[in-house]
């Protein structure tokens, strides 16, 4: 039987608008799916469509958005493609990686992507929810739309809004940001866009980032009911999170929570940066302040710098060469410095990229076979088809430690036989997934293909206490504070927050 004859039969699914992109649709889900676990109901979270290079990958080895992966953890339950059925990758000049349920099927421009993938995406989204729905008879579907429900250039052709929520008969929360400034005329302007079927749809609205004494808004919350006859359910005040941003040119707003740093870590933010929700750790570690590099400077300040993934790594190494990134990495690796790159960041770190096939940004440029930065004896080559898979390893270097993570990438990386003469070793027993150097004058270069090595505890703390040790300072020994037990933290405490001054009473019929 189609979905469409059984809707009547589920729990009402609740769907979280916003008036813009950014205005806090990916938390309110988060804070939402954990509060209805606590309430001993069956959430799972579900975006039709999501645009992000910031992925996880399922155990089936399926790509999707980090930001639902971690509404799955919200929930209690494992992440799978099918909560993102489609992901879109940027790879820069209006051409994305389209991916449906987990596996990459090509590549599109902007201009020819409702042509060629309207359809099947629709298609895909719907496969997506009656698969879920077979396997999870009694959840509630939490679901997050994209950007803004009312873009009047695209809204005929929008698959992850108005027409999910239409077709679930979703009961729809509208979210906007106050402090982007014109909360009334982003709600007024949003409701008036809709048509009479749609705005019926908006059961509630919240104010989201509030600074100040609420009952300061009183009055605004008021003239918003009259004037809509939608109920404010929640006025949300500021909350410092450490989840990560969606967009990688939010990472530069990001402030780090800890004054008094004994670590300091650069990250280079590269231009097709990817997965920088590998960072979440560090930047939960109250003796680390992390900056972000975006340009040529002296690197001696930092305790260790990161080269992160990138989804166009040919174009980002370019970047880093003409930008004289590059000569400054390789300057501050001579003077005791450490260096951590991770998957693109890891080819980087090499003598050489090869890009046969154009998948790794050289299509733009003249040359498909270039220079790595050389600090690693490694060679890189592009090949068509691209590995995603979940690890479990066991680590050799600093430490002896089970590890977990997973792989996502094009490319395969050998020995560079001709720059033998730079002694490496292998971090892991699966000789493939990274290595190390140290350096004559003390300090390591590290690459490693493992995204997620920093939620390993061991593991990071070992590292750490290797920068410590550098620095003359003590042993840390916090083993016993998991990344796990942290992030479950943040995410009940977010709970709690919205819980306070969220009412969903009305959702849960």
């Amino acid at each position: 039987m189609e979905l469409e004859a059984k809707l009547h039969e589920i729990k009402k699914p609740i769907m979280v608008l916003g008036t813009s992109s950014g205005a806090g649709k990916s938390l309110t889900v988060t804070a939402i799916c954990r509060i209805l676990k606590n309430l001993g109901e069956e959430p799972i979270p579900f975006k039709g469509q999501n645009m992000s290079n910031n992925a996880w990958v399922d155990w089936e080895g399926g790509e999707m958005a980090y930001s639902q992966a971690l509404q799955a953890f919200a929930c209690g339950i494992n992440p799978s493609a099918e909560m993102n059925p489609i992901l879109l990758k940027p790879q820069g000049n209006s051409i994305s990686e389209v991916i449906h349920l987990g596996k990459s099927i090509g590549t599109t421009t902007a201009k020819n992507y409702y042509k060629d993938w309207f359809i099947p995406g629709w298609e895909v989204i719907k496969k997506s929810l009656k698969s879920i729905y077979e396997g999870n008879p009694n959840c509630r579907l939490i679901i997050e739309g994209a950007g803004s429900p009312v873009e009047m250039n695209l809204i005929h052709r929008d698959l992850t809004n108005l027409r999910v929520a239409k077709y679930l008969n979703a009961n729809c929360i509208l979210v906007t940001d106050i402090e982007r400034g014109g909360v009334f005329a982003q709600i007024i302007g949003t409701l008036e866009l809709m048509k009479p079927e749609e705005k019926k749809l908006i059961k509630g609205i919240i104010i989201n980032r509030f600074r100040g004494d609420l009952s300061l808004f009183e009055e605004g919350k008021k003239w918003i009911e009259n004037k809509t006859q939608i109920p404010v359910i929640g006025i949300i005040p500021w909350l410092n999170d450490s989840f990560p941003p969606e967009d990688s040119l939010d990472l530069l707003e990001k402030k780090s929570l800890f004054t008094n740093p004994e670590i300091k870590v650069g990250i280079i933010k590269l231009p097709s940066i990817s997965n920088f929700s590998d960072f979440d750790p560090l930047e939960n570690e109250e003796t680390i302040l992390i900056e972000w590099i975006k340009e040529s400077q002296n690197l001696s300040k930092y305790d260790f710098i990161i080269l992160p993934g990138s989804k166009q790594t040919i174009k980002d190494q370019i970047f880093l060469e003409n930008s004289g990134l590059s000569q400054d990495i390789r300057e501050y690796s001579k003077n005791k410095g450490n260096i951590i790159g991770i998957c693109g960041g890891l080819q980087m770190l090499g003598t050489t990229l090869e890009d046969p096939f154009f998948k790794e940004g050289s299509k733009n440029y003249s040359q498909q076979k270039i220079k790595g930065i050389g600090l690693l004896p490694l060679k890189t080559t592009f090949f068509e088809k691209k590995l995603t898979r979940q690890i479990k390893s066991e680590s050799i270097w600093p430490c002896q430690s089970e590890i977990n993570g997973f792989e996502i990438h094009n490319g395969q990386t050998v020995l560079d036989e001709n720059q033998s003469s730079l002694k490496i070793k292998p971090i892991f027993k699966d000789l493939d997934l990274g290595w190390y150097k140290e350096n004559n004058k003390g300090g390591s270069i590290v690459g490693t293909y493992i995204h997620g090595i920093f939620e390993n505890d061991s593991w990071r703390n070992h590292y750490i206490n290797l920068i410590r040790k550098s620095k003359n300072l003590p042993k840390s020994n916090k083993l016993s504070i998991c990344y796990e037990e942290k992030r479950e933290t943040i995410i009940n405490n977010l709970a709690q927050e919205f819980h306070n001054y969220l009412n969903l009473k009305s959702f849960l019929n």
